[in-house]
C-alpha cells in the first residue's frame, strides 16, 4: 500500500490510525515432526496522518490439528491488543517530534526544459534487497517504493518508504540502497543533491 493510499483510506473511515489484519492456516512439515499446522496473523498499523506503516507483526501457534492452531492464536487477541495499543502511543509521539524534511529538488519530467542538461543520480554497482526468509515462508509478495536523498557527493541523506510491503521487505530495500556508493545527479555538468523514487518488486520464487 502506498503512503496516498493510506492516508485517503483514512480520510474515509475518519481515524488517524487503521490496522490491517491478514490471517491464515498452513500445513506444515520438518524434520522433528512429520505433519503439523501453523496458525498466523500478520498485523499492519498504519498511520492516516502519513501514510506510513508505523508497525508490522508476524504471530503464528502451531498445532497437530488446523482448529487447534486456529483457537490457540485467537487466545492471543488480548495481548496483542495491549501491545498494538503501546505502538501507537509510539508513533504518535514519533510523528508529534519529526521535523519536517528539507526541500530537496527531485528529478524533472522527461523532455522538461530542465531535464536538457540534467544527468540523474545512478549508483555505481546496484545491490539486490533481499527476498527475506520470513516473506518466503508466508508467500509473501509486494512492491516496495522508496524515497531516497543523495546530496551532491552521493551520499544517502535520508530515505523514506512509501509504498510498503512488510515481512522485512522494506527494511531489504533501505538496507540495500544506503549500501550503494552513488554518482550524484548533475545539471550542466554541476553535481546537485536529489530526490529519486526507486521501486523494488518481490515474488516467492521456488528454489530448485
Amino acid at each position: 500500500m502506498t503512503m496516498s493510499e493510506a492516508k485517503q483510506i483514512a480520510a474515509v473511515i475518519g481515524c488517524d490510525y487503521f490496522l490491517i489484519v491478514r490471517t491464515g492456516s498452513l500445513r506444515r512439515s520438518s524434520f522433528e515432526k512429520a505433519e503439523y499446522y501453523e496458525a498466523f496473523e500478520v498485523l499492519y498499523l498504519v498511520s492516516g496522518r502519513t501514510g506510513r506503516l508505523s508497525f508490522w507483526d508476524l504471530r503464528s501457534v502451531e498445532s497437530n490439528s488446523k482448529m487447534e492452531a486456529e483457537k490457540l492464536l485467537l487466545k492471543s487477541a488480548e495481548a496483542v491488543s495491549l501491545n498494538i495499543a503501546g505502538k501507537m502511543t509510539k508513533a504518535v509521539k514519533f510523528e508529534i517530534a519529526e521535523k519536517a524534511s528539507t526541500y530537496i529538488e527531485e528529478v524533472p519530467p522527461e523532455n522538461s526544459p530542465p531535464d536538457k542538461t540534467f544527468r540523474p543520480p545512478m549508483p555505481y554497482k546496484r545491490i539486490k534487497p533481499d527476498y527475506t526468509r520470513t516473506a518466503y515462508l508466508y508467500d509473501a509478495k509486494g512492491t516496495v517504493d522508496i524515497l531516497v536523498d543523495i546530496n551532491q557527493h552521493g551520499e544517502v541523506m535520508r530515505t523514506e518508504i512509501v509504498r510498503w510491503a512488510g515481512f522485512g521487505l522494506d527494511e531489504a530495500v533501505d538496507e540495500a540502497v544506503r549500501k550503494m556508493n552513488w554518482r550524484p545527479a548533475e545539471r550542466g555538468g554541476k553535481a546537485l543533491p536529489m530526490r529519486v523514487l526507486l521501486r523494488y518488486n518481490f515474488t516467492k520464487i521456488e528454489k530448485e
